[in-house]
């Protein structure tokens, strides 16, 4: 058929697929069956997110409250969304270049900013890994070597840094990073962490070395591992103490939090990042799939299961979490307890924890002056569970401090961080798959090279591009990578992809192909969304990101033992050069959308000039 953009001075026209032609001597791979297609999509979809982001979210913004929003994005932003990535994906049968270049040669440059944007992610996302690796390796110790602090130089106490915080943040910190005070001082190469990084690099190379046949075979056991585990750390979660108050915390709702907009923001841009939308791995799956797949099923099959593992993983992680909160509430009355016993000349043992509130307002009411002298720290359960952290934060420190208490923490250990190493590793999968799949599609490589070097290569760039991360200021770059070269760059292209179905391809051509590969016309609610409702809720959350980007300099928080409030984080601005690449990340790739277009443009014009005829736009 052929394809025509609309100028102020004529149309340009490109041709594109036969919309309902079959390419019976298509050679393009093919899954071996319809589960291990929802499998990959599911373990690129389900990652660390849905593990370390989505409960600190729902525990902040009101607990249940926040499932309001959170479905209403799901429905009328992170579905629709994804039914076009999965639809156009399999009707073009291309990568996430090719399928843009297909619709439009102008719109080339949202497929190269997608693989660029994969590219970026995939440095900072195995790295990520890395540290999971490291964690895993340790954790066939016992005791575990985060629970109890090493010994200094002379082995006459405990190392004064870790006294000073804690033996789980002494090991993330010092033992696992070595973290500089500053982003300024780069510090050296860590060779353990270099060592984790090759051995990760490799896992990834042999899991993609021959595409889907690999993949598909690897993601029954990283997209299914998960939920076994899951499921056991929910069995054993809920028999610990202080389960319960961990998961009234975290779905009592408060519906006044609605009222504040960004928790709209917040549950958009999960439900967005969540679903992998806009890097272009989903595309090329869905390109593997057989042309008349039911991909409208697929795409609200595979959503729904990624926002109800969220459900279940909030549940099992906040029993935990509930079981150290508890655990170190009791902790907190125990040290009151003991300062009364000693300042009061009470006998030992003779006040228990449920007798301690009595006791203590006892006190306040007959002896006031001594007990004010004492400087008592404040235990509230509520204040131990308003702990909780997201991100590494979650993985790394408080997840890793309740297992301490767990009986058997390090089989516990081993099970959490083999968890977490099967989420992030099936995420890879895709995120090399929006790169490896591009660069066949374009034929970058005579076809003679074999795929399994074209993407050993691939593997081997990425490596030492992702050498950065194992400085000692790798952390703070990672922090940088992640705020600053996704988020905006993918809402862009996110917009660019519903503009370039909708518009460009045309919103009737792509309802007959949907109708065409499922036997069902889409509906109303498809088309509204598609037309007018998703891009509006990515212009709000375009223009939200930018208010807030706007609002204060960028900043990163430096673990500093000098610092006079330690062990708090020390708040820091980026130095101007630092800023320079934050904005650098949050708009470069996005460039390739302009630049491609004024290269087809400037080519175009060229040509018709050499003929003679008169440049139409």
């Amino acid at each position: 058929f052929s394809l025509c953009l609309v100028g102020t001075g004529g149309m340009a026209c490109t041709m594109g697929p036969e919309p309902f032609a079959e390419d019976s001597s298509d050679e393009r791979p093919k899954w071996d069956n319809k589960f291990q297609y929802l499998l990959s999509c599911i373990g690129f979809a389900v990652g660390l997110g849905n593990i370390w982001r989505f409960p600190y979210l729902c525990q902040t913004y009101g607990g249940g409250a926040f499932l309001i929003p959170y479905f209403i994005a799901l429905v009328f932003e992170g579905i629709p969304l994804f039914h076009i990535e999965i639809a156009i994906g399999q009707r073009l049968r291309r990568g996430s270049v090719g399928v843009w270049k297909a619709i439009s040669p102008y719109l080339g440059g949202v497929g190269l900013g997608c693989f660029t944007v994969s590219f970026l992610v995939s440095l900072y996302y195995n790295t990520i890994l890395v540290w999971v690796l490291w964690y895993f390796l340790n954790s066939f110790q016992d005791p575990l070597p985060w629970s109890t602090c090493p010994l200094d130089l002379n082995r006459t106490g405990f190392v004064e840094e870790c006294q000073s915080s804690s033996a789980v943040s002494y090991f993330w910190y010092r033992q696992t990073l070595n973290t500089t005070a500053d982003i300024n001082d780069s510090g050296f190469v860590q060779w353990r962490l270099l060592l984790c990084l090759a051995a990760c690099w490799v896992i990834v190379y042999l899991c993609v070395i021959r595409g889907i046949e690999s993949t598909g075979k690897v993601v029954y056991f990283t997209a299914l591992f998960p939920y076994l585990v899951l499921t056991v750390f929910l069995i054993r979660g809920s028999t610990l103490p202080g389960a319960t108050e961990g998961l009234i915390y975290l779905f009592t709702p408060n519906i006044r939090v609605l009222q504040n907009p960004r928790v709209w923001l917040d549950a958009a841009t999960q439900i967005f990042f969540s679903l992998s939308l806009a890097f272009g791995g989903h595309i090329a799956f869905a390109s593997y799939n057989p042309p008349r797949n039911d991909c409208e099923k697929d795409a609200v099959t595979i959503a729904l299961v990624n926002s109800m593992t969220s459900l279940y993983a909030s549940i099992a992680v906040f029993s935990v979490v509930g079981f150290k909160a508890t655990n170190d509430y009791g902790h907190c009355q125990d040290r009151n307890i003991l300062s009364l016993i000693n300042t009061f000349d009470l006998p030992d043992q003779s006040v228990s924890r449920d007798d301690y509130p009595a006791l203590l307002a006892h006190l306040n009411a007959t002896q006031p002056a001594r007990v004010a002298q004492l400087h008592l720290r404040s235990c509230r359960l509520e204040d131990f569970l308003d702990k909780s952290a997201s991100g590494t934060g979650l993985a790394f420190i408080v997840f890793t401090e309740a297992i301490i208490h767990m009986p058997g923490a390090p089989v516990w250990a081993v099970l959490f961080f083999g968890m977490l190493f099967s989420l992030g590793l099936s995420t890879m999968l895709g995120i090399m798959e929006g790169i490896i799949t591009p660069l066949l599609d374009l034929g970058v490589v005579p076809r003679s090279v074999p795929k399994e070097a074209l993407t050993g290569v691939a593997c081997l760039v990425c490596f030492f591009s992702a050498l950065c991360f194992s400085l000692q200021s790798g952390n703070y770059w990672l922090e940088i990578f992640d705020n600053y070269a996704a988020s905006l760059n993918l809402i862009i292209f996110a917009f660019f992809e519903v503009i370039g179905v909708v518009y460009v391809y045309g919103m009737k051509r792509f309802c007959d192909d949907v109708e065409w590969m499922t036997g069902r016309r889409p509906g109303l609610y498809w088309q509204v969304t598609w037309k007018l409702i998703g891009p509006l809720m990515l212009l709000f959350i375009f223009v939200a990101y930018i208010v807030i980007l706007a609002q204060k300099p960028p900043s990163y928080r430096a673990w500093n033992p000098q610092y006079e409030h330690f062990p708090s984080h020390q708040e820091k601005l980026y130095p101007g050069w630092v800023q320079a690449t934050c904005m650098l990340l949050s708009f470069l790739p996005s460039l390739w959308v302009p630049a491609v277009a004024l290269a087809q443009l400037l080519t175009r014009r060229r040509r018709q000039k050499q003929q003679g005829v008169r440049p139409q736009l």
